[in-house]
């Protein structure tokens, strides 16, 4: 086997696939942007999606590659997939939960059409479709902090995931053979409210939190503010009042492919909780 090339090294899922590609005593190059963010137990090389030539600089002498894409506007996944489909045999893609694509249809969202590059390519591929990340409650943390937390529908039913379990997904699809073909729709063992994961985060950290539902048109308005996407924001709300009727998918896909349980939201919470406290706070938890 050649090296592994780990795009995305320093995001919330790639830090951990990098972690333990090192770990299991594979050669491992981490592509970073910025030269001066390197990884432990990996060959550090800077290059940036938004420019094709140093991704393939990156590519000689690899044979694996964990590919994870930010969504970046006007930026062309092509020349990168056919880049990697030149110099490595097998791509693992952190997708998203998304239906097959068609030949004939149009994405409705970029992962949909860098999974259809990748399968066209000769590539061997799997791809490991994560369900929202646990670390995306980090969001929270301001309001947890002063004990309340306003956000919409907080009835929404979710399957959070915790970035080291995808990582593990997929360091498998990386390292060994039968993964090929794969679409991992990969979730926490779980299925819980909005309301209850603040009150989770809470207990974990040592503070009293109370919800308070925020109306979604005041949500649109705050998020927007925040996130600079309508469209996405709008996307957002809709999925979470969609599962206050019917809760986020759970599956058990994380323990067939490791052979153990997904961890559950308060092993994640119990892990970060000092993201959650103030200096003063943690002080009294030494």
């Amino acid at each position: 086997m050649g090296e592994i090339l780990v795009i995305g090294a320093n995001g919330s899922v790639g830090r951990h696939v990098v972690s333990e590609l090192a770990q299991g005593g594979h050669s491992v190059r981490a592509l970073v942007r910025d030269p001066a963010r390197s990884i432990e137990g990996a060959t550090s090389i800077t290059g940036d999606l938004s420019d094709p030539a140093t991704i393939r600089a990156a590519l000689p002498g690899v044979d694996r590659v964990y590919l994870m894409w930010p969504g970046l506007p006007g930026i062309d996944p092509r020349p990168i997939v056919e880049a990697i489909a030149e110099h490595a045999t097998r791509a693992v893609y952190l997708s998203t939960d998304v239906a097959d694509l068609a030949d004939d249809e149009s994405p409705s969202i970029f992962h949909q059409e860098i999974e259809r590059l990748i399968r066209r390519s000769s590539l061997s591929w799997t791809f490991v479709r994560a369900i929202d990340f646990a670390g995306n409650m980090l969001g929270w943390a301001d309001q947890i902090r002063q004990g309340v937390v306003r956000w919409p529908y907080g009835q929404a039913r979710r399957s959070l995931i915790d970035e080291r379990d995808i990582a593990a997904v997929a360091v498998r699809a990386l390292t060994e053979d039968g993964h090929a073909g794969a679409k991992y729709l990969i979730t926490g063992p779980e299925s819980l409210s909005h309301a209850e994961l603040a009150r989770i985060i809470g207990e974990e950290a040592g503070i009293e939190v109370r919800w308070e539902d925020l109306p979604p048109e005041v949500a649109r308005e705050q998020l927007t503010a925040a996130w600079g996407n309508a469209a996405f924001v709008e996307s957002r709300l809709r999925a979470w009042e969609s599962f206050t009727r019917e809760p986020e998918r759970v599956t058990d896909t994380v323990d067939r492919v490791l052979g153990r349980p997904a961890r559950s939201f308060r092993t994640w919470a119990r892990d970060n909780a000092a993201s959650f406290r103030s200096q003063c706070q943690d002080a009294h938890h030494v």
